[in-house]
């Protein structure tokens, strides 16, 4: 696995505490922009190349996650939710307590044991208000001396390949749409054709929203927007083929309805754009149309006067999981057709 890859995966930087996720996406991106920033928001938005058009290249770098909202007298942390996570995945994991001075605190969720529940207490779902972390300490004061009420909780971070082309790790959703990007920026920046102006953003709080998508955009106000995200698959058990066909290893997806059209419903002519491009340059891609979920892209089209947007994601399994499984195989594809999409879309030709 790549360093960068594997750097962004094992990074915290849950939603409205990007700090250090950022920190890498600048340093990143400033090998392939002529000037970066940091936004009011938190975003993080490259610049390079001049031109009449503005192009936007996007991808969220914020995470699924928890925050410290009370610590019992006996030394119990209890959380909330930052982004949508499922409870059935969260019992007995490991999990980082970021603290003030930047130190990772290591914790366990637990519960009340099945052994002590009654009949009626064991036949339903433990909803994440009745679990706790355990950080090893006994009291209250023992624990605020290492965690404050509002410090960041990340899943244990963890990166690597399971076998061949598959890969795994923390926050996949979607620290690899910003590997992807970045990969982009460093193809684009090689080129000497490309008469405009193209932003790379890695946006905050996503997952809480779409909250930078939305604030980025309307500081940019951009030609034409694309997005580089994850999707969820269809290719494991229990999920029948009518509800995601998508598979590992079969291509990037371009995603042409979110969220059942409450999210981006992409332009007929971006789709035509998209479509075109992976048929001229025979790039692999699957087709999503999704029922739930949505990203930037659904913000970025309704900002100012409209901006066309189009998205790409790339196949994961178990997002919004302390692991995810993706193919760098479908990686690599978005990499590609983002590329020569942006190519084709700074184009003389094209209407936008």
């Amino acid at each position: 696995m790549e360093k960068i890859l594997s750097d962004l995966l094992m990074c915290d930087g849950i939603s409205g505490y990007e700090k250090n996720i950022a920190k890498i996406m600048t340093k990143a991106l400033m090998k392939a922009c002529d000037s970066i920033e940091i936004d009011n928001f938190g975003n993080v938005i490259g610049k390079l190349g001049k031109g009449k058009k503005k192009l936007m290249l996007v991808a969220h770098m914020d995470e699924v996650g928890m925050v410290v909202k009370h610590i019992s007298e006996k030394g119990f942390i209890y959380f909330i939710k930052i982004g949508g996570i499922s409870d059935l995945v969260l019992l007995g994991k490991i999990v980082k307590i970021i603290n003030k001075n930047g130190e990772c605190i290591t914790g366990i969720i637990g519960t009340k044991p099945p052994h002590l529940m009654d009949t009626e207490e064991s036949k339903k779902l433990i909803r994440y208000s009745n679990m706790f972390i355990d950080i090893g300490l006994y009291s209250k004061d023992d624990v605020l001396k290492v965690v404050d009420i509002g410090d960041q909780i990340i899943f244990e971070p963890n990166a690597g390949i399971l076998n061949d082309n598959i890969y795994y790790g923390k926050a996949a959703d979607n620290r690899v749409g910003c590997y992807a990007m970045i990969k982009v920026m460093e193809n684009l920046v090689k080129s000497k054709d490309i008469n405009a102006e193209i932003y790379a953003c890695a946006t905050a709080q996503e997952e809480v929203g779409l909250k930078g998508g939305k604030t980025s955009s309307f500081s940019i106000d951009p030609d034409f927007a694309l997005i580089i995200d994850t999707t969820v698959t269809g290719d494991t058990p229990e999920i029948d083929e009518k509800i995601s066909a998508l598979k590992l290893g079969k291509g990037v997806a371009i995603t042409i309805v979110e969220a059942s059209g409450r999210g981006t419903i992409v332009p007929e002519k971006v789709r035509k754009l998209m479509f075109d491009v992976a048929h001229e340059n025979m790039i692999p891609y699957q087709i999503d149309i999704i029922d739930g979920g949505m990203t930037d892209g659904a913000t970025i089209n309704m900002s100012r006067k409209g901006i066309l947007t189009g998205i790409l994601s790339i196949p994961t399994r178990y997002i919004h999981a302390p692991t995810s499984v993706f193919s760098i195989k479908d990686v690599n594809s978005a990499v590609d057709l983002a590329t020569k999409i942006i190519y084709k879309a700074v184009g003389e030709n094209c209407e936008f």
